[in-house]
């Protein structure tokens, strides 16, 4: 019985001491933001913000307004639902952009990473495995979840922010209807074929376009509020309340294309670690929020000057002549908001790897410098395959903005609830405070949640769909990685015994070094068990590897190793790899050798696990997820690929086990 080569172990903190050293060179070290950047650093990182963690909320002028009077919810283009409609974007982005994100939200860091994976990363720290009661699984269930919808966004924005994009060009001419669709399909497929080259060229130029992209919506809103001044009266929140009084249900249900507006707003917290509070906080202050505002202003005054323009109100702000560049510009705003939620999908997938609720995948890293740039080819085929089908079964913005708004609403919704625990663990919130946060947050939170369930007959299934089987997928294997570690576990002996017996029984050695992976570090490896029945020997000199997981993004490089004598030769080595790191074995061999272990390249074997599971013992776990856990193991990337290690120097020994 032996799959000794771990994924990511759950959250346990060895018992030995031993040597350390720190991470040699050769490792990829994340280079964090300044706490407190000023001058010309600041404004660098506040304009590559820009460009990142801002393309998404900032294409939503796009499509939100017009999607808020579409004939759909048969709410008439009237100067008083037009000043209603504004009025509730405008709160909209003050209250859950500014106040609970910009102000509250980006407190809750895990040593500066944000996102909701992140964040059940600080939970977990709150709450050591003796803590851990009923109410610690519902944590760890809401942050599944929400890991869960993240991918559904990231699924549905690239569609969304391109074909509206696209769809500039029905305004120059309709007969452009018929090659929106094929247009957009193409822009996906290169947008995704570009992303194994990374970022990092790319990232340079995302910050001007983006700040491009801002100015020139700021001119156009400018040009139309100058010709409707008195549209700037929609501030007053009076005119929302009157918009429910007045439309009753069909007001109400129009929360699930305001909410369209705000669609990007967990990508601040989610990429606080690429550019640290104050950048992200400068940026939408003083550039994304004015100009969202002037767009959406200006969106409105031309709604009151000529209510058929809510056709597509955005082109309609745009002269004739300057059309066709500013779909070009649109198309680029687009495809950068794409970027961000790719890059996000990425980001969500690694930190699930390490937690241990993903299989292993293919993790390249794009960037020499960077190391939180990198490309999951797995990933990216499966967002590129279902966003260009996605693009043919829906058509327009219009068709797939019904499937919108429920991922992001069930996260926002989320979030709100563990921030509300943070609040109170972390920060040492009364519990009064706490309270009045969570449930004004929630109101608003589940307003827009409750309005956008009415999509769910016309598109809005989807995400949830996708939410389902993700959140399927990571819990599966989260159990039936425990519940395997469990039985082999049952298989192993202490490894004090397994050490008293080589002591006495002396087995013969021949020279090399030998390494033995295994996820629990008190237990003597299966893979060694069957190693030492079979061939009666062992190498001269032997390591006992366990590759574990931290709840923190990166780990300190004078923990990343610790080596401990066992006597006999023996050496148990425990190295701990973050939930933004990838785990790398050399890099490990080279820590081993500065704290006195002698282990040359060429005479050194690595001994893994190989398993055939058969879904016939008595787990625990349902017949299904046995067969789901099973075929997900079976198309895990190898653990010689994942961990580096040379595969001409790997031997496999299998076995059965009844799972």
């Amino acid at each position: 019985m032996t799959e000794e080569s771990p994924t990511a172990s759950s959250n346990q903190t060895p018992s030995s001491g031993g040597s350390s050293r720190p991470t040699p060179t050769t490792h990829l070290t994340r280079q964090h933001p300044e706490q407190n950047p000023t001058g010309r650093k600041l404004a660098i990182l506040s304009l590559t913000a820009l460009g990142i963690v801002y393309g998404d909320i900032g294409t939503s002028v796009l499509y939100a307004i017009k999607e808020c009077f579409s004939p759909h919810f048969g709410v008439p283009t009237s100067p008083e639902n037009v000043y209603g409609v504004l009025s509730l974007i405008v709160w909209t982005l003050t209250l859950t952009v500014s106040v609970k994100y910009i102000i509250f939200i980006l407190r809750a860091d895990n040593r500066g990473e944000g996102g909701i994976l992140a964040l059940l990363a600080l939970i977990q720290q709150q709450y050591p495995p003796a803590r851990r009661k009923a109410r610690y699984g519902v944590f760890v269930a809401l942050g599944i979840i929400g890991a869960a919808l993240l991918y559904g966004d990231g699924v549905i924005t690239p569609v969304i922010s391109v074909l509206s994009a696209m769809e500039g060009l029905t305004v120059v001419s309709p007969a452009f209807q018929r090659f929106v669709a094929p247009l957009t399909a193409v822009i996906i497929f290169l947008l995704f074929s570009f992303q194994r080259f990374g970022t990092d060229r790319v990232g340079k130029v995302f910050g001007p376009i983006t700040l491009a992209w801002f100015a020139s919506i700021s001119i156009f809103g400018v040009m139309e509020i100058a010709r409707e001044p008195q549209i700037l009266k929609a501030v007053n929140p009076w005119y929302a309340v009157k918009f429910f009084a007045h439309n009753g249900a069909p007001g109400f249900f129009i929360l699930g294309s305001v909410v369209l507006t705000v669609t990007g707003a967990e990508a601040l917290y989610a990429d606080m670690g690429h550019f640290g509070r104050k950048p992200i906080r400068l940026a939408w202050l003083f550039v994304v929020f004015p100009a969202l505002l002037l767009n959406y202003f200006g969106q409105g005054g031309l709604l009151l000057r000529d209510p058929g323009a809510a056709e597509n109100p955005f082109y309609r702000l745009v002269p004739p002549a300057l059309l066709y560049p500013m779909v070009a510009l649109a198309t680029a705003a687009a495809c950068i908001a794409s970027q961000a939620l790719i890059s996000g999908a990425y980001s969500v997938t690694q930190q699930a790897l390490q937690l241990g609720y993903t299989p292993r995948v293919t993790i390249t890293h794009t960037s020499k410098h960077e190391a939180g740039q990198i490309y999951i080819k797995e990933v990216n085929t499966a967002l590129m395959l279902t966003c260009i089908a996605l693009t043919f079964y829906f058509g327009s913005s219009t068709k797939i903005a019904a499937t919108y708004g429920i991922a992001v609403t069930g996260t926002m919704v989320i979030t709100t609830i563990l921030f509300f625990f943070i609040a109170r663990e972390r920060f040492g919130w009364p519990l009064w405070q706490a309270t009045l946060f969570a449930t004004f947050f929630l109101i608003i939170d589940v307003g827009f949640l409750v309005a956008n369930l009415v999509k769910i007959v016309r598109g809005g299934w989807f995400p949830i769909v996708v939410a389902i089987v993700v959140y399927i997928m990571m819990t599966t294997w989260k159990k039936g990685r425990d519940t395997l570690r469990d039985i082999l576990r049952e298989a192993s002996l202490p490894l004090d015994l397994f050490m008293d017996d080589m002591e006495r029984s002396k087995p013969p050695r021949v020279p090399g070094t030998s390494v033995f992976m295994t996820s629990d570090p008190q237990g003597t490896p299966v893979v060694l068990l069957h190693h030492l029945k079979h061939n009666k020997m062992l190498h001269q000199q032997v390591i006992l590897l366990s590759v574990l997981s931290a709840q923190v993004p990166e780990v300190d490089e004078s923990d990343r190793v610790k080596v401990e004598p066992l006597g006999e030769n023996f050496y148990r080595v425990i190295a701990r790899y973050g939930f933004m790191e990838t785990p790398d074995v050399p890099e490990i061999m080279e820590c081993c050798e500065a704290a006195g272990i002698h282990a040359k390249p060429n005479q050194t074997s690595y001994y893994l696990g190989r398993e055939r599971l058969i879904p016939r013992g008595k787990s625990g776990m349902m017949s299904w997820r046995k067969k789901l856990f099973i075929f997900l193991s079976r198309n895990s990337r190898s653990a010689t690929e994942f961990y580096g290690i040379p595969p001409n120097r790997v031997v496999e020994l299998g076995t059965q086990i009844e799972f």
